[in-house]
């Protein structure tokens, strides 16, 4: 078969040498478009059967702010009896499958002397540009996002590194942390020292001498915590890499594990798919007010809401928003939602969770990084080499960007769903056990903290 419907009501299937779409029957100008079951935008002329469906004769039909009523349709997942991975168990209980050394700038100002330190001692260092001549919401992301971080226990030690005059300077970020872990969080002004790469690096060596002393222990999965993302998306992302994504995070629920799905605009024509599966109304009123208050942020932006897909993902095949979030909560599979997550919050709900934030890559590895996922299942058609803070598998959609890409691909996806489903948890068996991902091999990783207010 050379074109997969993939919904008995869909009246379009995914040609497979492609990834585009064609018409499976005629569709008349006005008439929906309907693919994974839902409509994914309106056709703007007649199409014929046969014929190829993309920008030139549909669009979108995303734009208002909408009312939504709790309709829950939640199928209890069964039950599955957890592997178990071999993780550092910290002092709060949690679990790290990393023991890496860690430093943290409470501003962009010292980035070059957190680089230097890294080069010298070996530690991780996370760039980013922020920290100062940032105001009320805006400054409280940026310290919310680097709490996550620095607390993040896949770090066996972490050094915040401070300059002295910046807004966010070290005092401040305390008061953020709260209570720490004094013998594995350090603090370090660069402005209070004579040599800040001496102190710095002395700092670091105790660090690594006490993360040293760490062991690995055999630990269920149900307290691993799953990040998913998708980047890069082409046709085949949602019937291939994102559904086999969807398959895993079903099995990590039904263990008892945690899994966290990201990106609201690109939920914006597939929420509804999320709403009937929230446990209560409770959380089916904090999944609407997700929805809406990013409507909203677009609006007051003055950015229409359906402005995507990307070039990319057009080039492989997506036509409309609707259609890419389709095929993107797709890495949801079908496990309730059992809590909804904002910048500042920790994972602490077994099951889905939805985490505020845009679809940029970068900065939705961090956000599910800083929340507590100990990995992230990241999908791609396209390809990329991008890495979060922590361990970022990537898993292709078709078998052409996997053998092109070897050193930043892990995991092809295109086959049997449920064998490639298998296949995938025992890649994150393996990668929890301590196999590095292609990301960490190759050195890529980056964070970045979400924008959005006046700079000074």
């Amino acid at each position: 078969m050379d074109c997969v419907r993939i919904n008995e009501n869909d009246n379009v299937c995914v040609d497979l040498a492609s990834g585009h779409k064609k018409a499976v029957c005629a569709i008349n100008t006005g008439e929906d478009v309907i693919k994974y079951g839902f409509p994914i935008g309106v056709a703007t002329q007649n199409i014929a059967v046969g014929e190829q469906v993309h920008s030139h004769n549909m669009k979108t039909k995303l734009g208002e702010i909408l009312q939504y009523e709790y309709k829950p349709v939640i199928t209890p997942l069964p039950l599955l009896q957890a592997f178990t991975v071999q993780a550092y168990v910290r002092e709060n209980g949690a679990i790290g499958i990393r023991n890496d050394i860690w430093i943290i700038p409470t501003v962009g100002c010292v980035n070059s002397v957190a680089k230097q330190l890294a080069e010298k001692t070996g530690a991780l260092y996370f760039s980013h540009p922020y920290g100062c001549s940032q105001l009320g919401d805006d400054m409280s992301v940026t310290q919310k996002v680097l709490r996550g971080l620095i607390l993040h226990p896949n770090a066996g030690g972490v050094l915040v590194l401070g300059l002295g005059c910046e807004n966010n300077n070290i005092d401040e970020m305390k008061k953020v942390l709260g209570t720490v872990d004094t013998d594995r969080i350090r603090f370090l002004n660069v402005q209070d020292c004579a040599d800040e790469l001496a102190d710095g690096c002395r700092i670091i060596e105790e660090l690594q001498a006490i993360a040293a002393k760490d062991v690995r222990q055999t630990v269920s999965a149900e307290k691993l915590k799953i990040g998913l993302k998708c980047g890069g998306s082409d046709g085949y992302s949602g019937i291939t890499a994102n559904a086999v994504v969807g398959l895993v995070t079903d099995a990590v629920c039904a263990m008892g594990g945690s899994a966290v799905l990201t990106e609201v605009p690109e939920m914006f024509g597939a929420e509804t798919v999320l709403f009937e599966r929230c446990i209560s109304r409770e959380v089916f009123e904090k999944s609407v007010k997700l929805i809406n208050d990013y409507k909203q942020y677009f609006k007051n932006h003055g950015q229409p809401v359906s402005e995507n897909p990307s070039p990319g993902n057009k080039e492989g095949g997506i036509t409309t928003l609707e259609e890419k979030s389709l095929g993107c909560v797709q890495k949801g599979g079908k496990a309730p939602v059992t809590d909804v997550l904002t910048y500042g919050d920790f994972v602490t709900e077994k099951g889905l969770s939805l985490l505020d934030g845009p679809g940029n890559d970068i900065v939705s590895c961090t956000n599910l990084s800083a929340v507590g996922c100990h990995m992230i299942l990241f999908t791609t058609g396209r390809g990329t080499p991008l890495g979060s803070a922590v361990p970022t598998i990537k898993i292709a959609s078709n078998p052409t960007i996997a053998e092109k890409k070897p050193h930043w691909i892990d995991f092809c996806a295109y086959g049997d769903k449920q064998k490639k489903a298998d296949a995938l948890l025992q890649l994150m068996k393996q990668v929890a056990d301590g196999t590095p991902t292609k990301n960490e091999l190759c050195g890529n990783r980056e964070i970045a903290i979400f924008k959005d207010g006046v700079t000074l």
